[in-house]
């Protein structure tokens, strides 16, 4: 007997509907499975013969032949067990079936998704959200999926979730069985950053913490440079507070993101304040970008609508600093493999440091450089001139006191302060740019930087004399007038005076230093 049962799978962050097609005839007993499988979809053939035998089901000693349709495209993973142990159940009439014999017609309203244990019991998989977006999307009503996963099923509205923790319990649905959906629930406010630092813990530092303040105003990257020990990882650890709170839009884009690659906390569901990732400098170029034979996501997805924090940057390889030239212009990121072409969302902010030297203290009041000038300038140079382009702004990061250590500063700004005005400057521009897909002043278009960075006669003439004082790029100057426009936000000004524009030529010291 010939049954069909659905299922879904992934291509990227996009869900797509598979038919498991289970047939089973005469010949010599074997589980044959087509359809472009994967190794984990080829054993799942042995997970399913054990998990129907333990689950108290007869397992038909004859020739099953399963096909996973559309055959065209590759499968991965054993989101398909349970779908081809309930196709083999309602093949051998033991599920899905009435009286009669004949298949029971609300089989195909159902989508299952899970993988299976030896035991029958249906496991946690991933990438359950963006799947049960998908299907709402393609119009599904009703997904199966494990209990496991049923926490970041909760945030789905529009579609009945099941959560089964056996094969029992799922065939139990096949068969009439009644059972209650996951309970909805609204996307969970921002909740304020786990282990994160406090802006009023650090010492000193009034230029940088000035220079994150805009940074976090306008979704600007920053490179800190700076000896070692002044503060600059602290400094990037502070960020995330003050960022602003997620939207429902962003905190399930980024979620989608986490539950694909299998990062998600199963125990809250859903990623609710801004990712902070900071990979090592030995990381490669497939673990910054994605990719692999699956085409995951990388690093910088991870970071989706949060922080991608390089420490130490110059200690980075070049080519796998180049690569991050694309994602920073374009906010995506494109995975081309073999197999298949997946883009992954990679709109992060970029925070990095770095020595400026070698040795670490060049220009340092209280230590003396070792290095040649020749040493000096091969450091510098391992940053691109194009990448450092994409990095809005440059500051440079002082070494600290002994006074202002020891100091207790009790009027020291907190975090919730300084965020309190980057909220205020964020709301600015949210109205301003109502109806498109820009956010952030960081994000503006050509046209809307020509319509809203208008500069006076004292403000062009400041950023003219720097263009030609620093070489700088025409990628550089029009992010000189985001920064600006930026700065002006947060000043409450609806124009852009000298002022700010002095403030945001400040930003690109290092321009002509790596050049």
């Amino acid at each position: 007997m010939l049954s069909k049962i659905k299922s879904y799978a992934l291509a990227g962050l996009d869900g797509y509907g598979v038919t498991v097609e289970v047939d089973i005839h005469s010949g010599l007993p074997s589980v044959d499975v087509v359809g472009l499988p994967d190794a984990a979809v080829k054993e799942s053939k042995e997970r399913v013969r054990s998990a129907v035998k333990n689950s108290g089901f007869d397992f038909s000693p004859r020739k099953i032949t399963v096909n996973l349709a559309p055959a065209h495209t590759k499968k991965e993973g054993s989101v398909f067990d349970l779908a081809i142990a309930l196709g083999i159940l309602c093949s051998t009439e033991q599920a899905g079936v009435d009286a009669c014999g004949k298949p029971l017609s609300f089989v195909n309203d159902y989508v299952f998704l899970g993988e299976l244990s030896l035991s029958g019991g249906v496991c946690r998989i991933n990438g359950v959200m963006p799947m049960l977006i998908s299907a709402r999307e393609h119009g599904v009503r009703k997904v199966v999926i494990p209990k496991a996963n049923s926490n970041e099923a909760r945030f789905i509205r529009g579609i009945d979730v099941y959560a089964v923790s056996n094969l029992r319990e799922a065939a139990e649905l096949l068969n009439g069985g009644i059972a209650e959906p996951v309970e909805t629930c609204d996307v969970m406010p921002q909740s304020r950053v786990c282990g994160g630092e406090d802006l009023k813990y650090v010492k000193g530092q009034c230029s940088a913490k000035r220079a994150l303040e805009i940074a976090a105003a306008g979704g600007h990257n920053i490179l800190m440079i700076g000896a070692p020990g002044g503060g600059k990882t602290m400094l990037a650890k502070c960020l995330p507070s003050i960022l602003p709170d997620m939207t429902e839009r962003e905190t399930l884009e980024t979620t989608k993101i986490h539950s694909v690659a299998g990062i998600l906390d199963e125990e809250i569901g859903i990623v609710t304040s801004r990712p902070f990732r900071s990979p090592h400098h030995t990381t490669s170029r497939v673990a910054l970008t994605g990719g692999g034979s699956s085409a995951r996501p990388g690093e910088i997805s991870y970071a989706h609508n949060g922080v991608l924090f390089l420490d130490e940057l110059p200690e980075y390889p070049r080519s796998v600093l180049e690569i991050l030239r694309q994602p920073l212009e374009d906010g995506v990121v494109s995975v081309a493999r073999v197999a298949r072409s997946v883009e992954y969302p990679a709109n992060f902010m970029l925070v990095a440091s770095m020595n400026p030297c070698p040795c670490g203290f060049y220009g340092s009041a209280a230590h003396e450089c070792t290095c040649s000038p020749s040493q000096i300038q091969k450091y510098m140079s391992r940053i691109s001139g194009p990448l450092l382009d994409r990095i809005d702004i440059h500051i440079e990061v002082d070494e600290v006191r002994y006074d202002e250590l020891a100091s207790n500063d009790v009027h020291a700004e907190s975090s919730a302060e300084v965020k309190a005005r980057v909220d205020k400057a964020r709301a600015v521009q949210t109205a301003r740019f109502a109806g498109t897909d820009v956010y952030a002043n960081s994000k503006m278009t050509s046209g809307m930087i020509k319509k809203y960075c208008a500069l006076d006669a004292s403000g062009e003439k400041i950023l003219s004399n720097a263009f030609d004082k620093l070489g700088l790029s025409a990628r550089a100057y029009t992010r000189i007038l985001k920064v600006a426009r930026t700065i002006a936000d947060l000043d409450g000004s609806d124009d852009i005076g000298a002022k700010h524009v002095a403030e945001a030529v400040m930003y690109r010291s290092l321009d002509k230093a790596v050049k």
